[in-house]
C-alpha cells in the first residue's frame, strides 16, 4: 500500500478548511519544544488507529523529517484500509521551512535521529578505539552498532531509537 505524501501549504489549507486533523508521532520532548498549532500527540511507538480520534476527515501524520510518520501511516494503513492517511512531506522542518508557524516551548531538545546518531557514533568511536588500543576484541561492539545502525536504514526499525525515547528527557 503506497503512502500518500502532501506538501506543507496543502496540509495548512486543508487544516484551515477544517478538512483535516493532524498527528504529531513525535516524543513528547519534541513536541513540547516545537509544534504545529492544533497537532494532536500521539508518538509513534504508541500510534494505532483506535487511538486517534474518531473522525471522517483526512488525517495528515507529522514527526521531524518525514521518516516516522511514514511508518506510522503504514501501520495506521495496515489497521485500517479505508482511512484517508498522509504524510507531511518535510515534517515539522518542512512545514517551517515552508513559511508556516510552528510554536515553540522555549525547551530545547535534540530530535530523537539526533539523539541516535550521537549515541551510535559514540559507541563506534569508543569500541573502535578500544579495539586498536586495548584488545581487539572490542572492535566487535563497533561491528555490532554498525549491524544495528545498517538494520534501521534497511528496515525502517531502530531498537535504540525506541529506547533511547524512553528516556526521562525525552518524556
Amino acid at each position: 500500500m503506497e503512502i500518500k505524501q502532501i506538501d506543507p501549504k496543502t496540509a495548512k489549507k486543508w487544516l484551515d478548511a477544517g478538512k483535516a486533523i493532524l498527528i504529531d508521532v513525535r516524543e513528547p520532548a519534541e513536541h513540547s519544544a516545537q509544534k504545529i498549532s492544533g497537532a494532536e500527540l500521539r508518538p509513534s511507538g504508541s500510534v494505532c488507529c483506535a487511538a486517534l480520534p474518531k473522525t471522517d476527515k483526512k488525517i495528515i501524520v507529522h514527526c521531524q523529517k518525514g521518516g516516522r510518520a511514514s511508518n506510522a501511516c503504514q501501520k495506521l494503513m495496515a489497521e485500517n484500509s479505508g482511512a484517508d492517511i498522509y504524510n507531511l512531506e518535510g515534517g515539522i522542518l518542512g512545514w517551517a521551512a515552508a513559511g508556516l508557524p510552528t510554536e515553540s516551548g522555549g525547551k530545547k531538545i535534540l530530535p530523537l535521529d539526533r539523539q541516535v546518531q550521537v549515541a551510535i557514533g559514540s559507541c563506534v568511536l569508543i569500541f573502535g578505539l578500544l579495539g586498536y588500543f586495548a584488545n581487539p576484541a572490542f572492535s566487535l561492539a563497533a561491528a555490532f552498532f554498525g549491524a544495528g545502525l545498517l538494520n534501521a536504514g534497511v528496515t525502517g526499525w531502530c531498537g535504540l531509537g525506541l529506547l533511547i525515547a524512553k528516556m526521562p528527557w525525552n518524556r
